[in-house]
């Protein structure tokens, strides 16, 4: 199965467990592609004492995963994104939508 995972959350324990769906189901077998948009692509600030999101970010790009960056919602951020959350386009979320079996939102 391919799963979406569309994060636009920028809670720390709800963006842990998003990522933390992604990464089981890579161990399942699956795909997972995770598309950062609005407060979700603040995400690699979130970390904390209980809730690692870098960690589990990390994790997932380890085990094929990928994560997308909406690239109009860094630059609303003066961002220009990272190596983990590459600037990414409607198109890319899109495709994601499109081509995943299945896709929900944290």
């Amino acid at each position: 199965m391919k799963i979406g995972i569309v994060i636009y959350s920028a809670d720390s324990e709800t963006v842990w467990n998003a990522f933390r769906l992604g990464n089981f189901a890579l161990k399942e077998g699956d795909e997972a592609k995770v598309f950062l948009l609005a407060k979700g692509v603040e995400c690699e600030a979130l970390d904390t004492p209980k809730f690692k999101v870098t960690e589990q970010m990390k994790s997932l790009l380890d085990g094929g995963g990928k994560i997308y960056a909406c690239g109009t919602c860094l630059k609303m951020r003066n961002s220009e994104g990272s190596e983990m959350c590459p600037l990414s386009t409607m198109k890319d979320l899109y495709e994601i939508v499109k081509t995943c079996d299945k896709v929900v939102t944290f």
